[in-house]
């Protein structure tokens, strides 16, 4: 067996935080006198970071860390739960890890609170190391986090990404590495493909069977 260091996503791929983030989101519109967008809407602002989404729905860039506070404020005490991971997920995890494979989270979402949500649903036993954004936002996109776990872990090798959105793919291809795309989360299928996913996985088991394909 060849083994592999498997990065994955958060949001969208390991658990469906929609409901959270799109409460979140909201209150911040609202906080701003915004036109509340509808849920529909906000699907695009799962994945990426909070200021590029805040921004993209009109929030004025001097606001951004005023915004940041607003949305922060509500889900560290309630948003973070308003959550649950994917049928599936936790085999499919179990499954990697008994094979051999070493796992690793890399999120956009802030560190401290990846892990809190992580060990509430008992899924941070899977992971050697989950990284996410540092609080000062010196570290938000998907590239930087990913370079922070690669310089805490430099033996890392066959290393692959699996993600959601176009961002995990961007993210990891900045740091020479492969994404597997998958497709029950809130990216879009073709931009992930056309940004260079090597494949999309249609379900957990999927995911399993074409990571462990060539063990």
């Amino acid at each position: 067996m060849k083994q592999k260091a498997i990065l994955f996503d958060l949001d969208g791929t390991l658990t469906d935080s929609s409901e959270g983030i799109m409460n979140c989101a909201k209150l911040v519109f609202n906080h701003f006198n915004l036109r509340i967008p509808s849920n529909k809407e906000l699907r695009v602002i799962i994945g990426p970071p909070l200021r590029l989404s805040f921004l993209r729905f009109g929030v004025k860039e001097k606001d951004l860390d005023e915004a940041i506070t607003v949305y922060r404020g509500r889900y560290v005490k309630e948003g973070k739960f308003e959550n649950y991971p994917y049928e599936g997920i936790e085999e499919l995890l179990k499954n990697l890890k008994n094979a051999g494979h070493r796992l690793f989270v890399a999120t956009s979402k802030p560190e401290p609170v990846s892990k809190e949500i992580l060990e509430h649903f008992g899924l941070a036993k899977y992971f050697e190391l989950i990284c996410g954004a540092a609080n000062d936002n010196k570290r938000e996109t998907k590239a930087k986090v990913i370079k922070y776990l690669l310089d805490q872990k430099q033996d890392l090798e066959n290393i692959i990404m699996i993600g959601d959105t176009a961002f995990d793919v961007i993210g990891a291809k900045e740091n020479n590495i492969p994404t597997i795309g998958v497709d029950w989360g809130f990216g879009d299928l073709e931009e992930m493909k056309k940004e260079g996913a090597i494949y999309i996985a249609s379900t957990p088991l999927d995911l399993q069977n074409y990571l462990l394909k060539d063990d």
